[in-house]
């Protein structure tokens, strides 16, 4: 009798546990990272018997939990990849907005202005139409500034995110910890702790997707986590923590950092990933080189439009001052400089700019540059004196002051250019549209040579405004304000203070020619057509790339590269619904299995329990019949 009993209350309290466990997945049915329990029945040993052994109910031998590691493992791993292109293609998708969209881009203004400036080209003696190029000169200066403005406003929210990305990484890593300490306490009772062990594992997996993770389990459950180049997040109920710093040269531009037992490292950027990878790729490979080659726009738009304006005259007579202003390379000494040199730098050759920064390092007795997009030397020539600067890619250097060895400083050529950029000229009467100079040929000639009208190949030159007298000693000779005597060749250039004109055809002896000053020239418009012919001159590279074709290249690399980046977040995007997809046809509860479970068990415990009632008025049978 007592062993029908115990038979059916084993299997009474076995249903009731696993009545236990499937209405616990019921409930957890939407509960994020929950994976499927499953309840495992087993015989109970049997006791032997005269006829054989004579079994004695049925037990739960182990709850498990419905998990494939290497699942688990693919979908942290495309988490991770989906968070850096969501995170990479949200920024990129609004700067290529800002650079290309007609609006908030610099293509309109910069052709109003030069549009503005061709209208003045053909009325140059109007005050209005002078005074609409001022107007339109402050409008493009003003869309550079708003342009940089609006990078370095991206910039600083990258800085944010980054501390929001930093400060989920710690809390994760901290909570994870925690979880560690738990699991392995319960791994001492010698039972899984299921539900732990689903709460570590969608810790890691939100844990990926802000940074990329390997995992690794120790002997006693607990799960040790590794980011970077191997450094450790997690060992046990032990958590590191990340930091924000600045960086050597400059301490706005925030850097993440590893705090070891060894102190405060950067952290490997190469291979973050997740949601902070995406964040310093979107600043290193797209906003940094965005707003390198917005400034060298600027540069080459200010500079050859200043260089230009300076080969005019104005309505006044004088030359052309500058036009627009615009700040020299910025230089940023290290915070670990020991020794008291100074650099300042200027940009000596427009075509040889490159856009990308350098750091120059001073060894104990000479300086060395190198690029730091590819950490290649640059070649320099000089010595680095005011008379003698060093110069490479475009860039002078005059360096002073006592440096130690080991000090470096950090050249930014182009960085804050656009941001700098102003239009300095108000007096409409100060444009400079005519040739400063112009050409003549005497009534008295008697040969049939010609002369060219002037072009300025000097505009320094002091003795540009004064007057010379080119005249023919021979057929083949000429003098110069009654010096010398120069070889006559038909067509060849001739030079004289800063102009350069040519002569064409067979000159008489004693013809003259006259180089000028062009004051009162109030129609010229010679200087004027080519500042409006400025914008589809080739600059940069070499003198191979145009200001306009050097916005249009960065409009389109951005928008390339904004689209490589869309088509990889659509496929990772693929990837990771897989991912999901195979672990929750491992892990995830389905309602009417569970429905079904649930009646299977409640069945099974109802009859059970008949047993129990069997049971019992066997026993009550037998009491009685004792009592007679």
């Amino acid at each position: 009798m007592p062993g029908i009993l115990n038979t059916s209350l084993s299997g009474m309290l076995a249903f009731q546990r696993a009545l236990d466990v499937t209405s616990h997945n019921i409930a957890n049915a939407n509960t994020p990272g929950y994976s499927r329990q499953v309840a495992h029945f087993t015989a109970r040993p049997g006791t032997g018997s005269g006829v054989g052994y004579i079994g004695s109910g049925t037990q739960i031998a182990s709850i498990e939990r419905m998990y494939d590691a290497m699942q688990t493992e693919q979908l942290r791993t495309t988490t991770t990849g989906y968070a850096r292109f969501n995170t990479l293609n949200n920024l990129a998708g609004r700067m290529d907005v800002l650079l290309a969209d007609p609006d908030t881009g610099l293509n309109t203004s910069l052709q109003s202005y030069f549009g503005s400036m061709q209208d003045l080209a053909n009325d140059p003696s109007s005050i209005p139409a002078r005074q609409a190029v001022i107007g339109e000169a402050q409008g493009l200066a003003a869309k550079f500034q708003s342009l940089d403005d609006r990078l370095s406003e991206l910039e600083n929210e990258v800085n944010s995110r980054l501390e929001l990305s930093v400060a989920d990484i710690n809390r994760l890593a901290s909570s994870i910890a925690e979880v560690n300490e738990k699991i392995s306490l319960a791994n001492g009772t010698g039972n899984s702790p299921n539900d732990l062990l689903d709460q570590r594992d969608n810790l890691v997996l939100q844990l990926s997707a802000q940074v990329a993770v390997t995992t690794n389990i120790q002997d006693d459950g607990t799960m040790s986590v590794f980011i970077g180049a191997g450094q450790s997040l997690v060992l046990g109920g032990e958590a590191r923590r990340l930091g924000i710093g600045g960086t050597e040269f400059d301490m706005t531009r925030k850097t993440v950092t590893y705090q070891g037992t060894s102190g405060s490292t950067p952290l490997d950027t190469a291979s973050t990933g997740g949601n902070l990878g995406g964040l310093l790729d979107f600043r290193s490979r797209i906003l940094d080189p965005a707003r390198q080659s917005l400034g060298q726009t600027a540069i080459a738009f200010a500079s050859s439009m200043n260089e230009q304006h300076g080969s005019g005259m104005d309505l006044r007579g004088n030359l052309g001052t500058d036009l627009f202003s615009v700040a020299p390379p910025q230089v940023l000494p290290s915070s670990g400089n020991t020794g008291s040199g100074t650099v300042a730098a200027s940009i000596s050759d427009l075509g040889a700019l490159t856009g990308v920064n350098y750091v120059l390092e001073y060894d104990g007795s000479a300086y060395s540059m190198r690029r730091t997009d590819t950490n290649t030397v640059v070649p320099m020539t000089g010595t680095g004196t005011a008379g003698d600067p060093l110069v490479a890619d475009g860039i002078s250097i005059v360096v002073s002051g006592t440096p130690a060895a080991g000090d470096r400083q950090l050249l930014r050529p182009s960085h804050n250019a656009a941001g700098s950029l102003k239009s300095i000229v108000t007096d409409p009467r100060a444009i400079a549209l005519a040739a400063p100079t112009r050409s003549s040929a005497s009534f008295a000639n008697t040969g049939s040579a010609n002369i060219s009208s002037t072009s300025v190949v000097d505009a320094t030159d002091p003795g540009l405004l004064g007057s010379a007298l080119i005249e023919f000693t021979s057929p083949t000779t000429y003098s110069i304000n009654g010096a010398g005597s120069f070889a006559y060749s038909d067509g060849t250039p001739i030079v004289v203070n800063g102009s350069s004109v040519t002569i064409s055809g067979a000159p008489a002896v004693g013809d003259q020619f006259t180089i000028e000053a062009n004051y009162g020239a109030a129609g010229d418009n010679a200087n004027g057509l080519l500042m409006a012919g400025v914008q589809s001159v080739g600059i940069l590279d070499g003198g191979t790339i145009s200001i306009n074709e050097n916005y249009g290249r960065l409009v389109s690399e951005v928008g390339s590269t904004t689209h490589q980046i869309q088509s990889n977040l659509e496929a990772q995007g693929v990837v990771l619904k897989n991912a999901e997809d195979a672990v929750l046809s491992k892990s995830a509860v389905n309602l009417d299995e569970e429905a079904a479970n649930l009646i299977k068990y409640q069945q099974a415990y109802q009859a059970v329990a008949q047993v129990v009632s069997v049971a019992s008025t066997l026993f009550d049978s037998l009491l009685n019949a004792t009592r007679r």
